[in-house]
């Protein structure tokens, strides 16, 4: 007798893992890019994009090379926008205008979408209170998620595709992302920690980087510093290509003519995953682990017996891996982890976390060393933005509750940039095939089993 729904699936896990199951040498055997990826990792080719470029390889003689990565916004190298910004606010706006529209704003340009955008962040009427403030919980994404759409219900133009349509409510919700974010952690934080409760509205003299700090601490203070550090983060994760996998759904989604709303919920959903939007926060957790386990942050030898460990899976979490390190993409380096270091350390020493940094730079020296003594690998192996990005949260005092709806806050504007590409470009709806192992079999009456 079945006495509840958990007695019912714990019985029948056995059958949807034997039904599940397919042998990995099948994908072989057909042909099929598991992942969508090659034996080498690299990705199958299913669209056009002029948004942005990802390279890792130079091509030498009809031979792929592993180079120093690139990251280029609209054929723009991201490190010329953000070395070019230096000292001035406003970074990911004016990389947001270049993604979404193409080219980079003059001084009016970005004065006018700096405006359109403070315009913008404002929520419908007691919509924090009946929405964010309902059922919180620590999972801030799934918050978002169904704030995002319940958006839908307040907005009478919902279906309609005509691009200057979908690009209003683009810009409405980059706009309201970081709103979403903070007061679902100050639900979360008051319901479920049974903190204080605040809720600062944003000001719209401020960038959405300023904003973010100003709505998240209680007295809605930050420095110059703090402000120039989260806008740079916010840029360099903004936009990485049509083939990342919550960029791919988007595309997928809006192909089969779904409103804005529900493409971008579905991303969110997608970039929630610890394989893609949670790396920050796997650092994170894998860096307190370290900290109990290593007392020298200088020893190179107990440091690397501690990596080693690691990919034996006999520390943290047994997975065999060591987290920020490698990516799908670059080979010999990150380039967002590259530019972000200089700020990364700048913001290590204002803070007085020297010690915490050392740490870093150590095993970002000795992984790739352990990693290729222990590992068979096809290309360089480097730290990725993300071995960075949650030690620079951690030192903003951004919640760990946050680390992932603030990637959210900045891929939003990727995820409108390729939803416009989709509808302008595209006429039919993405249906990948997949290769049936099915085999006939003779029904057998119900009586007879």
């Amino acid at each position: 007798m079945i006495h509840s729904i958990y007695d019912y699936t714990h019985q029948k896990q056995s059958l949807c893992q034997q039904s599940g199951y397919i042998h990995k040498d099948l994908y072989t055997e057909y042909s099929v890019k598991k992942g969508l990826r090659d034996e080498n990792g690299k990705g199958v080719l299913t669209g056009l994009t002029n948004i942005s470029e990802v390279k890792a390889f130079d091509n030498v003689d009809g031979v792929q090379v592993p180079c120093d990565g690139q990251l280029l916004y609209r054929g723009y190298d991201v490190r010329d926008l953000v070395s070019g910004g230096i000292g001035k606010r406003y970074l990911f706006e004016e990389a947001a205008y270049l993604l979404l529209f193409g080219q980079l704003p003059d001084k009016q340009d970005l004065l006018d979408f700096q405006q359109v955008l403070a315009d913008c962040m404002r929520l419908p009427t007691n919509f924090t209170r009946d929405v964010i403030m309902k059922a919180p919980g620590p999972d801030i994404m799934n918050s978002m998620t169904r704030s995002i759409l319940t958006l839908a219900s307040y907005d009478e133009r919902k279906d309609d595709l005509s691009i200057d349509n979908v690009l209003r409510q683009c810009l409405q919700l980059i706009a309201t992302f970081p709103m979403m974010a903070v007061y679902g952690y100050h639900a979360h934080n008051h319901y479920d920690n049974d903190e204080s409760m605040y809720i600062h509205r944003a000001d719209e003299s401020l960038s959405i980087a300023e904003n973010f700090l100003r709505m998240l601490r209680p007295d809605m203070t930050f420095t110059t510093l703090e402000a120039q550090v989260l806008d740079v983060a916010l840029l360099l994760h903004m936009e990485h290509g049509g083939g990342n996998n919550s960029t791919f759904t988007t595309r997928v989604v809006t192909s089969s003519g779904a409103d804005t709303y529900s493409a971008i919920a579905a991303a969110m959903s997608s970039l929630k995953g610890p394989k893609h939007g949670g790396a920050n926060l796997m650092v994170m957790n894998m860096m307190d682990d370290a900290r109990q386990h290593i007392s020298d942050y200088g020893d190179d030898d107990e440091i690397t017996a501690y990596l080693r460990k690691l990919l034996h899976k006999e520390a943290f979490d047994r997975k065999g891996l060591i987290y920020g390190m490698g990516h799908a993409v670059y080979s010999l380096s990150d380039p967002r982890e590259r530019i972000f270091k200089s700020y990364v350390e700048r913001l290590a020493v204002a803070k007085g976390r020297e010690t915490d940094l050392q740490l870093y730079n150590n095993i970002e020296r000795l992984a790739p060393q352990v990693i290729a003594q222990e590992r068979r690998i096809y290309k360089g192996v480097s730290p990725n933005v993300d071995f960075y990005s949650g030690f620079v949260y951690d030192m903003l005092g951004i919640p760990r509750e946050l680390y992932t709806p603030l990637f959210a806050t900045a891929r939003i504007v990727g995820w409108s940039a390729h939803r416009i590409e989709e509808l302008v470009s595209a006429d039919k709806i993405i249906r990948p095939a997949y290769k049936s192992l099915v085999t006939y079999k003779e029904y057998i009456p119900r009586e007879e089993r």
